[in-house]
């Protein structure tokens, strides 16, 4: 039996009851009335759309239904995702038929999700417009070398500055827009792939859920990309082929982004000159985990470089 104080809860989100295939939620206990109703506004709105997506009844991934909302009560109750988190560890531990049909569902899962309303044009994109990168700048130029060599510290400018430089022309397209490990579910016994918390589902860049966390995490950006574009739509927008030039540099700085992303939230928990055992742990633990990033980061740029 799952412990209730043993799950993730989410940012807003409370799980009160977790059993017999069903999960009831609750927003967050320290929540005033008016975040109360704007977590309610979300929930239905949240399940406007996984209606959409169910109603498409594809049958290579599942979608948990939202059973009900309770305006009253501020709770709503949802079916469970059968299985466990799609973790890399699991990933890389399944059969290679079942990578692929993960593969597969998920190209399929991104395709109908997109088209589920009208893509809109985006002209000269730039990925560090996506998060804090005057943060992560700062902290480069100001602070890494309280921690890091002068070689790391360089070679993270120019990661930087190359990523910082690039843009590209894109789509906004209806996405579900927190496509991590967190949110995706996998059963061995049933071969069962289910996507879950679309929350954030809305119009986001097209590029973000095609070359998403959980992709950048089990490496399979291409395979999902080129299982993207056999199955969507030509005639609605235009993708690039993943051969093209362009194409492989906005791979390749997705990717990056996403590393990038990781190594600024860890930075934001550094402690300096830390006088208890716990916060040296915790320093030593995040120093490991940024130096990680940086060697991703390094991975991809020799990667790409070879397909030159």
């Amino acid at each position: 039996m799952v412990k209730i104080n043993t799950l993730n809860h989410g940012r807003e989100t409370y799980v009160v009851y977790y059993g017999g295939g069903f999960v009831l939620k609750r927003p967050l206990p320290s929540f005033n009335d008016a975040q109360k109703d704007a977590w309610l506004e979300k929930q239905h709105k949240t399940q406007a759309t996984i209606d959409a997506i169910r109603a498409i009844n594809h049958t290579v991934y599942n979608i948990p239904k939202m059973e009900f909302i309770n305006d009253e009560e501020y709770q709503i109750l949802e079916q469970r995702a059968p299985g466990e988190k799609l973790t890399r560890d699991l990933f890389f531990k399944l059969s290679s038929r079942q990578r692929n049909e993960i593969i597969n569902s998920l190209g399929t899962f991104l395709v109908d999700m997109n088209e589920l309303k009208t893509p809109m044009v985006c002209l000269g994109h730039k990925i560090t417009s996506e998060f804090k990168f005057d943060v992560l700048m700062n902290f480069v130029n100001n602070r890494m070398g309280e921690w890091f060599k002068k070689n790391e510290v360089l070679q993270m400018k120019r990661f930087c500055e190359q990523l910082d430089n690039f843009s590209y022309d894109t789509y906004f397209a209806w996405s579900h827009g927190d496509l991590n490990s967190g949110n995706v579910y996998y059963d061995c016994d049933t071969s069962t792939l289910s996507f879950i918390d679309f929350a954030e589902a809305d119009y986001h860049l097209i590029y973000a859920d095609i070359f998403s966390p959980i992709a950048r995490d089990l490496n399979i950006e291409k395979r999902v990309y080129e299982k993207y574009i056999e199955y969507h739509q030509a005639s609605l927008w235009r993708m690039p082929s993943i051969r093209h030039s362009k194409m492989q540099e906005i791979m390749k700085y997705r990717a990056e982004g996403v590393l990038m992303k990781r190594f600024l939230k860890a930075s934001q928990d550094l402690r300096k000159n830390t006088q208890t055992v716990k916060g040296q742990k915790n320093n030593i633990a995040k120093l490991a985990f940024m130096r990680d990033q940086m060697a991703g980061i390094l991975a991809l740029e020799q990667r790409f470089s070879k397909l030159k």
